[in-house]
């Protein structure tokens, strides 16, 4: 039954990942037909700052409540309503900071004015985001996959619709205006996913007086999962959110223009980042099933049925992830084709196509370690991941390379971090 329950969880959620990947494909070419090279470089520039900003407003939630909820042993209902004011709190703290330091991030940090508008946007998105993402991470422990798919693609289709018919009427106002309303749109997005979320709740749900007040030991169990969680995401994000500070620097050093650091940073960040990554909806769905069945059989001591669930998602990951690698390093003009309509950047898909393959399994080693308990592990790597990825990039920018530092940083990057979470999860389960 276990078993059927892994599988059917991860056909369910790779349907759904696949869907909602069509949907979002047609959202990146929207994007960049309507906004252009231009406008997506100012969409990526602020896109680790977004990133970085849902890290910690997430803090880390959602994980901790799906593993706390697969395990059964408390009060669910309690665990979700104790979680979800300090959220909103943490949110409110966030918007309030953003709006006092969006100018220097926009003028200072990422030389970008254009870019202010959408860093104001963000902080209205987040509390949104954080609400859907602590109800999805119920239903994962829940182990009910279909309310996540569901609302997943509501949630996407919503958002082409209305980015469809909203770009063009704030491009007329400007670009910026333009790029600000791609991040509102989050809004919507997020208020139909909750929507759909709280469909799914049982006929019979009630909440009682006792199901609202904190529950002190909750709390204390989702922070002392979520935050080591949070932390590598945070630490991840601070990276990413670097990166564009640091290339832009060191390439302006070496004489390169803004407008040149803008464009291709686009064409990397925007069009060859997300095609490579296409294929991670499939482990995301792995990752993701892993998660609940892995916590569940780990608290009970199933050593035996945790290695063999790790076993099929390394396997699932390679079945999508080698064609795919294939497919981006021998015919590389086709996936950019079809989906873009124009083949730049192709030099870059073909240098990362590989090295992407080792990313593909990452996912599933990472909520392995998170599934054991072992966040702390899982975070050391994203460190020495983030580290790694930093300096080089910088230390690679000064070279006169190009944009070649960048590709060299990333793949640095995923071949540590990567190796990391293998060695730590074969010794978590050597070890038992």
């Amino acid at each position: 039954m276990k078993k059927n329950t892994f599988v059917k969880s991860v056909l369910l959620l790779t349907i759904g990942g696949l869907l909602t990947k069509i949907i979002s494909m047609f959202i990146k070419i929207v994007l960049a037909r309507h906004l252009g090279t231009e406008g997506m470089g100012i969409y990526m520039l602020i896109s680790p700052t977004f990133t970085l900003l849902m890290a910690l407003a997430q803090l880390g939630f959602p994980v901790a409540i799906s593993k706390l909820v697969a395990e059964d042993n408390k009060n669910n209902k309690n665990l979700v309503f104790s979680v979800i004011p300090i959220s909103l709190a943490l949110n409110i703290i966030i918007i309030i900071i953003l709006l006092i330091s969006s100018r220097y991030i926009s003028n200072i940090l990422l030389k970008e004015q254009r870019s202010y508008y959408a860093l104001v946007s963000i902080g209205f998105v987040l509390p949104f985001i954080s609400i859907s993402s602590i109800l999805r991470g119920y239903f994962f422990g829940k182990q009910k996959m279909l309310p996540h798919v569901l609302s997943n693609i509501t949630e996407d289709f919503v958002r082409l619709i209305a980015l469809i018919i909203g770009i063009p009427i704030f491009l007329q106002k400007g670009l910026e205006f333009a790029v600000a309303f791609v991040v509102e749109v989050n809004i919507i997005s997020e208020l139909t996913s909750i929507f759909v979320l709280f469909f799914f709740l049982p006929k019979n749900f009630k909440i009682t007086k006792k199901d609202l007040k904190p529950d002190k030991v909750n709390i204390k169990d989702v922070f002392s999962i979520g935050i080591p969680t949070t932390a590598s995401r945070i630490i991840g994000s601070i990276g990413f959110f670097l990166e564009p500070i640091i290339l832009t620097y060191a390439l302006t050093k070496c004489g390169y223009t803004n407008k040149y650091i803008v464009n291709e940073y686009g064409i990397i960040s925007g069009y060859i980042i997300p095609l490579i990554l296409l294929p991670s909806f499939f482990t995301l769905a792995i990752s993701e099933a892993l998660i609940p069945n892995v916590s569940k059989a780990y608290s009970r001591n199933q050593y035996n049925y945790v290695k063999n669930k790790i076993k099929q998602a390394l396997f699932f990951s390679l079945l999508i992830g080698i064609p795919a690698t294939i497919i981006f390093e021998v015919f590389p003009e086709i996936p950019m084709k079809i989906i873009y309509k124009q083949t730049y950047g192709i030099k870059y898909l073909k240098i990362l196509a590989p090295v992407a393959l080792l990313h593909y399994i990452q996912a599933p080693l990472t909520a392995t370690l998170q599934a054991e308990g072992k966040a702390k592990e899982a975070m050391s790597g994203t460190l020495g991941g983030t580290i790694i990825r930093t300096f080089s990039l910088f230390i690679l920018s000064l070279l006169h390379i190009d944009m070649w530092g960048l590709i060299g940083a990333i793949s640095l990057n995923i071949i540590y971090v990567t190796l990391h979470q293998a060695c730590k999860v074969k010794k978590s389960l050597k070890n038992e």
